[in-house]
């Protein structure tokens, strides 16, 4: 018979079915089954009998007292045994459950070697009166063990039989038969009793009666009956056909139950074999051991119970009982939720002096700390474009309050998710859900579910695959994704998307754009020819219409489905979608009036400013400018000329419509060609004048493809997925993402892992298959395509990572967390950690040495052995070693490069050296294999005369530190080392042997060298520098630090200090780096002695902020507490946030409180003063150096308590505003209702700024219960028509409701006032109410009507004046009027005096803030350091300093504006204006630098330019050339002398020479050439005849340049000598003939 198919995939079942044992065994039961036999639990099952006894079988069941010793055992059970061997053979046959430990003894024995069990408890007595009468006990055991070479089959038949025979005989004894009351004496004394056995048993069957013995015979006559039929049932049936996986009759129900009570679980599993049963709490087994008392774990009578005692919050769970056998696996779940008594919150309501912190009040008075629960979580999720997906989870708070629900917000990559058409949100009261009507690609990434109650907040999170739809053409590409606009103006919109992962099979040609007008269903293709480029302008549309659009991808195998749709975009300018944006689109019925007159002429303007390619591609190029300041009144347009590079020849690109925006985008230009743009400006008065050219541009895609990234490394996650990281693509520009692809080895097929290109160089590929071994690769994307693949990485075989998925017992000392094993350094140097079996860790590709083993009595001689054969294998050597952790006798393990491993530390250096021992100090590798370098293990060895010792081990157990002591060192020898670091993987490979070290005393008094250096929160102009203080002090203690700078890859002469003083913190924020340049640093130590030797170098480090970094943000919430704030978006499940107070840890600091959530960290001052002063750090381990800090100083500490003692006195919240009503007999009513007044309120009536008081006029009331606050006034007159304000003052919260009561006319819902615009102009509106379509509005600036120069739209009631580039000339009195026939009102703006001076000073602080980072220009005079503005006006002071001291301006050094540049000129530059150089700009208040560091490179390459340059002014300036006096064309008659004079110039004298047709002409008697005083150059022809006519040219050359100036000489004949001539020509015709 074949294997069955259960036994052949799993290795802990019987591995012997089947096999030549089970002949015998059943040879022996046909034998054996005529004999008796007792079932017994736990020991014996059966005995033989003699062959006496055999053979008087039909009377060996009368058992008397005089029978054998072995006999009378058996009676001695009595009815207990009776009971459990019925109970056994009718559980056993009614439900086919084989129990192991229901054996026989005898075959167990005789057919398998192990040892036999241990008895099993029986139930207790209590426990059998409470169980019915008539009610068979069971046998159950909670394990499933099987014995060598007996199938279920045989062990249920043996069951059977034995059962039905011990209750006959039981039954048999009951009839009188005594059994012999000493069953223990008889059973010591049974082997000297065997030999008279015979005897014994004839003598006690005479004694029994005729009838006992004939009732013998006939129920053993039934029971071979019963047998024979058994057996013959057993064999129809197919034995296979037996088995069934588990099946939950009764499952678990989940509980609802208050603090510090017990609950229970029940349920109730049927299978075959008998399912093994086991318990979870969030995934994880429970361990009854680890919480003793608190879990209780029974399987009884078939029902299996987990009881939870005294539970508490952490309880609150979800349970999952897991049912396993041969079949299957099944599982059933059931929540906790544990609830707390109100009376024990207001309880400690009521002591809250002792409350915890964690504790809060609600907006609903109780006092609460929330715990959140997720139950029936969302997992990783798989869909297809075009399917519907929903996620959702059970959502648990406790304590439960009621009207006080959660808020549920959901995030995709950390982005908040927003309700639209493609997706929906649904809270249920307990159910948070998430629903896609469509998927697309757009939709994969990782979605969290953030709870929030009050101040608690728990948040999960999981990833969603969205994979493409099928094509509908076999090999098209898939969709593109993230249609997006970048820009949008009134002649074209630019749209861009991504590049999709899935080409089809053939690379993508292209991409075609699809445009549809909002509220149509037709859809036009946008380019006729496809663009790779992921960018492009759509132009050819009607302004002030909406859009949206679409892009398909193309190959060779056809065109494939479109993207989803992109959002609706306006065609308009930004200007006026802006406007458009913060004013209602409706027309306004009111009428402006203008009444000054519009100029008689018009203005041509002038022309466009600020011309440059903003982008350039293959397909077109978009330029843009600034429209001229001068403009007119009317609008304007634009026309763009193109001409070829190197010539003059303009041509109109758009002839047919001129463009409206200050931005265009050309097409139709040749690729490669290189082209200069300009652009004019034109209105009715006509075209002005061209602006500058642009620099040459050639045609081309300007953003190149990416490189391939970099080793990619894959290690396991769980069994269905795997951590792939790699390093990014290097030099990449606007980097869209990685797109990852796995293959099965060997399959030669590459599917994609992820859909939407992922940021950041690590991702988790899940939907993988168990057991199969993969290979990855990697790919980046940006706009301008898709690199090249990356190398294939290692295979790896997909199962759970050691503690993520493997079981604690495999290695019980390492901490389980997702993802893989971590341990700290700590742990690892203080302990040896605990040696693992040889097969414990999961099989792995990455196949590492185990972590050293120690004994803590390892001797030396074993040590040193140990140390040895580690050195052979991390040097190259001839002979071949056992690596760490295997004894020599073992086969060494065979190292695969698979980047599991650390790499080598680096750079050894002694630290510090004395007469018998030596400091040593390294960096840490550049590369730690995935997982935490948990420690390093040292070797040195002794060089003699130049020739190197053995290899010998430091330090048996790792050290977790970079620098370590080697003692017992012999004085003034010379000594290597070598370092390897190691991780959880393995041992990594030794560093390079460090150079020569001799071991003697240091006597130098100055201190050595600071070590670790490290640097973190790296931008793109700053970072900071950390230190350890040297090891070696000198003769003093060390006073100070310097620290030195200089780039990569500059020589070691271009050092350059930082600090001119010492510094005595060790830590310093470098500033003033340059973005994208690689630097090292270097530290010093001095003492009075002086200073010390330079430090290891730290980097090199590019000065650069990557994308997504964040910083620390200040917050103060409503009760006043302030709190720094971090959030990190690339944590790794053992990232953890850290906190530092100028860079030391503020562990245990009794002044602040830290709390983290998630990929959250807030850290509280519970009282801030000025001890809390300082620099704040925060440090995210095991990432890739995320770092941040935040710097409380003076003035910002009086900035937030200031915003703190605002937020503790908030206003008084109104329920509703100041309104009015009429009453009976025309009595008026004002009032408004607050949300809460206390008994201490106050209220003051204010009508038009004046308090008013209760009298005869006014009536006032409040009624403090329900917060109305009343005024009541007799009757209404016209003097009554104005502000009306309620103030209400409630202790230290205070509030006001206004209302303006006018009649029916127009009037103003809020007076004129100010704002500055974020571009530096000036904003004066009001909101006007009750207007009709008759209403005027006019402005007036100081009495004088002013025009407005747009229609203005004022649905909302916003009224505005805008005035741009406001100066002085704008001061003034502006008011504006609301006029019509029911009435007018106006509103006046003082703009004069202090209130001008405040609006200036805002205008002067956001000019300041919109300058540009200083930029270093080189000119021929001199250097010149410039920033811009958005304008300038007077006001604005402008400052300059060099290196901390004012400059003074002098003729060399000066400083001014043009237009809107600020600049400082340094003419003749010297190494002294080497420095800092900061730029104030003072706003009236405060001042705002700008710096820049002309120093070092920038310096040298500034003057380089600046030394060009001149000398490129001198070479212009001196150069020779022609001034003047040679005309283009001379006409001279025949016979004329010719004289020509010419004046040249040159420094030095430049040489003069003359050509006539491109050939040197020499002076001659006829023509005569002269160059005199070294300026003037003559030209003289006698006699000039036609044979001097031609082409003339003037050379003059000097060493600066030489210049030609041509001209023409035409020499022609009179007419009569013509005439003549023509005469005698023909005479002289007929001759010639």
């Amino acid at each position: 018979m074949a294997l069955p198919f259960y036994q052949k995939s799993h290795q802990h079942y019987d591995l012997s079915y089947r096999d030549k044992d089970l002949r015998t065994t059943v040879s022996q039961y046909q034998q054996e089954k005529k004999r008796s036999a007792i079932y017994t639990h736990g020991s014996t099952a059966y005995t033989s009998r003699s062959s006496a006894a055999h053979r008087q079988e039909s009377q060996a069941f009368s058992q008397v007292a005089a029978s054998s010793q072995q006999q009378a055992s058996h009676y001695s059970l009595g009815a207990e045994v009776r009971r459990r061997a019925a109970s056994a053979y009718d559980y056993g046959y009614s439900h086919g459950l084989t129990d192991s430990s229901l054996l026989l003894e005898d075959y167990s024995s005789n057919l398998s070697p192990k040892t036999k069990r241990a008895k099993r408890s029986l139930p207790s007595g209590e426990e059998k009166e409470n169980l019915p009468s008539d009610y068979m006990v069971p046998i159950y055991s909670g394990r499933q063990l099987h014995v060598s070479g007996i199938t279920d089959t045989e062990e249920e038949r043996i069951k059977e039989a034995a059962a039905y025979i011990a209750q006959r005989n039981l039954l048999a004894s009951e009839e009188g038969i005594k059994a012999s009351k000493q069953f223990t004496a008889s059973k010591r004394s049974a082997q000297s009793k065997q030999v008279t056995s015979t005897l014994e048993h004839e003598e006690a069957l005479e004694k029994k009666s005729r009838e006992v013995t004939i009732r013998e015979k006939a129920d053993l006559l039934s029971l071979r009956k019963t047998l024979e039929e058994t057996q013959a049932y057993h064999g129809k049936l197919n034995e296979d056909h037996l088995l069934h996986a588990p099946e939950f009759i009764i499952k678990p129900r989940s509980h609802t139950v208050w603090e510090k009570e017990s609950v229970k679980l029940h349920c109730s599993v049927a299978g075959w074999p008998e399912p093994r049963l086991t318990w979870y709490k969030n995934q994880v087994p429970i361990n009854v051991h680890a919480n003793p008392g608190k879990y209780i774990i029974e399987s009884r009578y078939g029902i299996h119970t987990l009881e939870i005692n005294a539970c508490d919050f952490e309880d609150t769970a979800q349970y999952r009982a897991s049912a396993m056998n041969v079949k299957g696996e099944l599982s059933a779940y059931a929540s906790v939720v544990v609830k707390r008594y109100k009376g024990e919150l207001d309880e400690m309501r009521a002591g809250a002096a002792t409350m915890p912190l964690s504790f809060a009040v609600t907006p609903y008075g109780y006092a609460s700390k929330f715990e959140i629960h997720f139950d029936d979580k969302f997992d990783v999720s798989f869909g297809r474009e075009g399917e519907t997906m929903s996620l959702g989870c059970r959502v648990v708070i406790t304590p439960e309050i009621k009207c006080f629900q959660p808020k549920i917000q959901w995030y995709r990559n950390g982005a908040p998710v927003s309700p639209s058409k493609w997706v929906q949100t649904h809270w249920s009261g307990d159910r948070a859900t998430l629903t896609f009507s469509h998927l697309n690609k757009e939709d994969e990434g990782l979605y969290t579910i953030r709870v929030r109650m009050g101040e608690y907040y728990e948040q999960y999170s999981a990833y969603v695959f969205v994979r493409d739809a099928d094509a509908e053409i076999e090999g098209a590409p898939a969709a593109p994704l993230d249609v997006v606009s970048l820009e949008a103006n009134k002649d074209y919109i630019i749209i861009s998307w991504k590049q999709p992962a899935v080409d089809g099979g053939s690379p993508i040609l292209g991409y075609f754009i699809d445009k549809c007008e909002v509220g149509t269903d037709s859809w036009s293709q946008c380019n006729d020819t496809p663009v790779k480029f992921a960018r492009f302008p759509v132009t050819g549309l009607i302004e002030g219409r909406s859009y949206i659009f679409r892009v398909r991808a193309v190959n060779k195998n056809g065109i494939g489905l479109p993207s989803r749709v992109s959002e609706p975009v306006a065609a308009l300018d930004p200007a006026e979608k802006a406007r458009l944006k913060s004013r209602p689109s409706a027309p306004w019925t009111g009428q402006i009036i203008v009444t000054e007159e519009e100029p008689s002429a018009g203005i041509v303007p002038g022309p466009p400013t600020d011309l440059s390619v903003t982008e350039a591609t293959r397909n077109y190029v978009v330029l843009s400018w600034k429209p001229p300041g001068q403009r007119g009144h009317e609008g304007i347009m634009y026309f763009v000329e193109k001409c070829d590079a190197g010539t003059e020849n303009w041509q109109r690109v758009n002839t047919e419509l001129p463009v409206k925006s200050p931005r265009f985008a050309l097409f139709d230009l040749a690729e490669g060609k290189s082209y200069r743009f300009r652009v004019r400006c034109s209105n009715s008065a006509g075209i002005g004048e061209p602006s500058e050219a642009t620099e040459v541009t050639v045609v081309g895609d300007k953003l190149d493809i990416p490189q391939a990234p970099g080793n990619v490394i894959p290690s396991r996650n769980t069994d269905t997925s795997v951590v792939v990281s790699w390093e990014e693509s290097k030099d990449a520009k606007e980097l869209v993402g990685y797109y990852i692809e796995a293959s099965v080895v060997g399959s030669g097929t590459w599917e994609p892992c992820n859909n939407n290109p992922v940021k950041g160089t690590r991702f988790t590929c899940h939907g993988l298959a168990t057991g199969q071994s993969y290979i990855f690769r990697v790919r980046a994307v940006n706009a301008a395509g898709l690199s090249d693949y990356s190398r294939d990485s290692e295979a790896i075989e997909v199962k759970a990572a050691i503690g993520g998925a493997a079981s604690p017992d495999v290695w019980p000392d390492l901490p389980a967390a997702p993802g893989g094993l971590t341990a700290s350094r700590g742990a690892v140097h203080g302990a040896s950690p605990k040696s693992c079996p040889k097969d414990a860790l999961p099989d792995s590709k990455l196949n590492k040495p185990s972590p050293p083993s120690v004994s803590h009595d390892l001797g030396h001689t074993e040590a040193s052995k140990v140390s040895e054969t580690v050195q052979e294998e991390l040097t190259p050597a001839p002979q071949k070693a056992a690596p760490r952790g295997q004894s020599k006798s073992e086969p060494p393990r065979k190292k695969k490069d698979a980047g599991a491993a650390p790499s080598p530390p680096y750079d050894i250096t002694c630290l510090e050296s004395f007469r018998d021992s030596m400091v040593l100090g390294w960096k840490q590798p550049d590369k730690s294999g995935g997982t935490d370098i948990t420690g390093y293990y040292v070797s040195y060895r002794e060089v003699t005369g130049g020739t190197p010792g053995p290899w010998r081990e430091a330090n048996a157990k790792a050290i977790s530190e970079e620098v370590y002591k080697i003692s017992n060192l012999k004085e003034n020898v010379v000594y290597q080392f070598q370092v390897a670091a190691m991780n959880l993987a393995g041992l990594g490979p030794p560093s390079a042997v460090s150079e020569c070290f001799t071991c003697e005393e240091w006597t130098i008094a100055v201190p050595g060298p600071p070590h670790s250096l490290r640097y973190s929160e790296v931008r793109k102009n700053s970072l900071v520098l950390q230190w350890n203080p040297p090891v070696h002090c000198g003769r003093t203690p060390v006073t100070g630090y310097f620290v030195d700078l200089k780039e990569a890859n500059a020589k070691d002469d271009q050092w350059r200090g930082l600090n001119e003083a010492a510094i005595k913190q060790k830590y310093l924020k470098v500033q003033g780096l340059q973005e994208g340049i690689s630097y090292v640093f270097r530290v010093r130590a001095i003492n009075q002695a002086g200073v010390g030797k330079p430090s290891d170098l730290a980097g090199p480090v590019v000065a650069e902020t990557r994308p997504g970094t964040k910083e620390v943000v200040v917050h103060v919430d409503d009760d006043g507490v302030i709190s720094l704030n971090f959030e990190c978006d690339q944590m790794t499940p053992n990232s953890e946030f850290t906190w530092s107070k100028d860079y030391v840890r503020t562990e245990d600091s009794p002044r602040l409180e830290v709390e983290s959530k998630g990929n959250k960290t807030k850290m509280t001052f519970k009282d801030l003063g000025t001890d809390d002063l300082g620099i704040y750090s925060c440090d995210v381990t095991d990432t890739d150096g995320i770092a941040s800090s935040y710097v409380i100083d003076e003035d910002e500490l009086k900035r937030l308590l200031a915003l703190s003692q605002e937020h503790k006195f908030p206003t008084v919240p109104a329920k509703s505003e100041l309104a009015v009503e009429i009453l009976e007999k025309g009595q008026v009513r004002f009032w408004m209702q607050a949300e809460k007044l206390s008994g201490n309120a106050k209220v003051n009536y204010i009508f038009n700024e004046k308090e008013i008081f209760e009298g005869p006029k006014y009536k006032m009331h409040i009624d403090r219960n329900t917060g109305i606050i009343e005024m009541f006034m007799e009757k209404l007159q016209d003097e009554d028509e104005g502000t009306y304000t309620f103030q209400i003052q409630d202790g230290k919260a205070t509030g006001h409701s206004s209302l303006v009561l006018i009649g029916d006319g127009p009037h103003f819902a809020e007076y004129l006032s100010w704002e500055v615009t974020d571009e530096c102009n000036v904003l004066l509106k009001c909101k006007v109410a009750n207007i009709k379509k008759e209403t005027n509005i006019v402005w007036y600036k100081d009495e004088r009507e002013i025009s407005v120069d747009e229609k203005h739209d004022f649905k909302d009631g916003i009224c505005t004046l805008l005035i741009t580039e406001f100066s002085k000339k704008d001061a003034g009195f502006y008011e504006v009027i609301l006029k019509d026939d029911r009435g007018k009102d106006k509103s006046r703006l003082k703009l004069v005096d202090e209130a001008f001076q405040e609006l200036m000073t805002e205008v002067c602080r956001k000019i300041a803030l919109s300058a540009t980072d200083l930029k270093i220009q080189s000119t021929a005079e001199g250097i010149r350091l410039y920033s811009f503005v958005t304008y300038y006006v007077d006001g604005l002071k402008v400052n300059w300093s060099h290196n901390g001291t004012a400059i003074k301006y002098t003729d060399r050094v000066k400083s001014g504006v043009t237009g809107e540049q600020i600049w400082l000129q340094i003419n003749e530059p010297t190494p002294n204006d080497k420095g800092k150089y900061i730029m104030e700009l003072f706003d009236g208040k405060t001042g705002h630098q700008k710096m820049v560091d002309l120093s070092g490179q920038a310096y040298d390459e500034a003057y380089a330019e600046f030394q060009r340059l001149k000398q490129a002014a001198i070479a212009e300036k001196n150069r020779a050339r022609v001034l003047g006096g040679l005309p283009d064309v001379v006409t001279i008659q025949e016979g004329k002398a010719l004289n020509l004079t010419c004046t040249v110039w040159g420094d030095p004298t430049p040489e003069v020479s003359w050509l006539k047709n491109e050939r040197p002409l020499a002076s001659n008697e006829h023509c005569s050439l002269r160059f005199e005083a070294g300026k003037t150059a003559y030209l003289s022809i006698s006699g000039v005849s036609t044979a001097d006519s031609g082409k003339y040219g003037l050379v003059v050359k000097n060493k600066y340049g030489t210049e030609t100036s041509d001209f023409t000489v035409s020499v022609f004949i009179p007419e009569e000598e013509a005439r003549a001539a023509a005469a005698e020509a023909q005479k002289g015709a007929p001759k010639s003939k």
